[in-house]
């Protein structure tokens, strides 16, 4: 008897297809992006509120939180007043495409002002990830066993990339929220505007073809 499940799909995505689809969504970017402008332009607030929502999402994506970026855009929307669904949807920013720059922008900087080597390639930063992650499960669970916890792969990870990235995200991460604000809000309040207008057109059109419906049977 087979089982039926909701939301499921119905042929499943390969770990290859999967991969796939992260560095190239289907539809293109071009479509993905589109679908996050619509989204962010109907969400139910203000133009403030969605900007500043857009501002923390953006700049977010500047910092090494990586697989957190939700939780952080979420916490600064929530310090900004803006809006969390509009600080979800910015976490957009950081994009398998934009990553390159916003990874290699950052770091540059952080091992400018801290005085470290800047000979630092792309790829050493999955690297030094892949190995930070497959550590800590384990000493995690060295805790509750006999073997022996090593950290030196998660402190290479922290001094060689988390912490430079953290430093020099800052300035560029909170200049790109700036701008992404100053972007945003002003076409949010364009759309809203042109909305409400719609919007009540046609309720004028429907008020008036109740109140007299015989003009509009004769149309």
């Amino acid at each position: 008897m087979k089982e039926y499940r909701l939301f499921k799909r119905k042929n499943p995505l390969t770990w290859l297809q999967t991969i796939g689809r992260f560095f190239w969504p289907k539809g293109g970017w071009r479509r993905a992006a589109s679908y996050i402008a619509h989204r962010l332009h109907r969400l139910p607030d203000s133009p403030q509120k969605i900007a500043r929502g857009v501002a923390a999402g953006a700049a977010v994506s500047f910092t090494p939180l990586f697989g957190l970026h939700f939780f952080t855009a979420a916490f600064l929307a929530i310090l900004l007043r803006g809006n969390i669904v509009a600080s979800l949807l910015a976490t957009f920013v950081g994009n398998p495409i934009t990553f390159p720059f916003i990874a290699a922008t950052s770091l540059y900087i952080g091992n400018s002002i801290l005085g470290l080597p800047h000979d630092i390639p792309i790829s050493e930063i999955f690297v030094a990830l892949g190995a930070a992650t497959a550590e800590l499960p384990r000493n995690i669970l060295a805790i509750f066993t006999d073997d022996v916890a090593h950290w030196g792969k998660i402190w290479r990870f922290y001094d060689r990339v988390f912490w430079p990235y953290l430093i020099g995200g800052i300035a560029p991460g909170i200049l790109t929220g700036i701008i992404c604000y100053f972007i945003s809000y002003p076409i949010i309040a364009v759309y809203q505007k042109r909305r409400r207008k719609k919007t009540r057109k046609r309720f004028e059109a429907m008020h008036d073809r109740a109140e007299n419906p015989a003009d509009g049977d004769e149309k």
